[in-house]
């Protein structure tokens, strides 16, 4: 299974969706799963995973992961060639570094990093920004071009993406 996380924060809750999949071309999902959690933490420039880290797992308390699931996540998994992480990344040890963590992100990252890849899909000359741990990026790469739907953004991490702000 194919588990894409995104939260959204409100004055005094955030709002956290799970949306799972089957797989990488799906059309609709399998499970929504959603929580609003108190706000633990403001937003701290360059340390955003301080703030959803915490909603994440505590979402994750819901799931029953298995060997072979996927997770996805909106941002950043490697920020840099010297090993500093981001959302992901932190994920990923919280983990045990037990499942591939992959990081979509929709804006750019300054720093070199030479497992970062970008992602045209559609006619978007916006590129998304795929980093992963636990998998291989350029195999990675395959799997989120070839998801469902014909925009910049799949049809399900669009979906993901509205559902917390609703």
């Amino acid at each position: 299974m194919i588990y894409a996380f995104d939260t959204y924060y409100y004055d005094d809750y955030a709002n956290t969706i799970c949306i799972a999949f089957e797989d990488w071309t799906s059309e609709k999902e399998t499970e929504i799963f959603s929580e609003k959690t108190e706000i633990t933490s403001d937003y701290e420039s360059g340390a955003f995973y301080k703030r959803e880290l915490p909603c994440i797992l505590s979402l994750l308390n819901k799931i029953e992961l298995k060997e072979g699931d996927i997770i996805i996540v909106d941002g950043y998994v490697t920020l840099d060639d010297d090993g500093k992480i981001g959302l992901g990344g932190y994920l990923y040890d919280a983990l045990e570094q037990k499942y591939p963590i992959i990081g979509i992100a929709k804006n750019g990252f300054t720093t070199p990093d030479s497992q970062r890849r970008a992602i045209y899909r559609g006619e978007s000359k916006t590129p998304l920004f795929l980093t992963v741990k636990g998998s291989d990026v350029d195999k990675m790469k395959l799997n989120i071009e070839k998801m469902y739907g014909s925009y910049r953004i799949p049809t399900l991490l669009k979906k993901l993406d509205q559902l917390t702000r609703e």
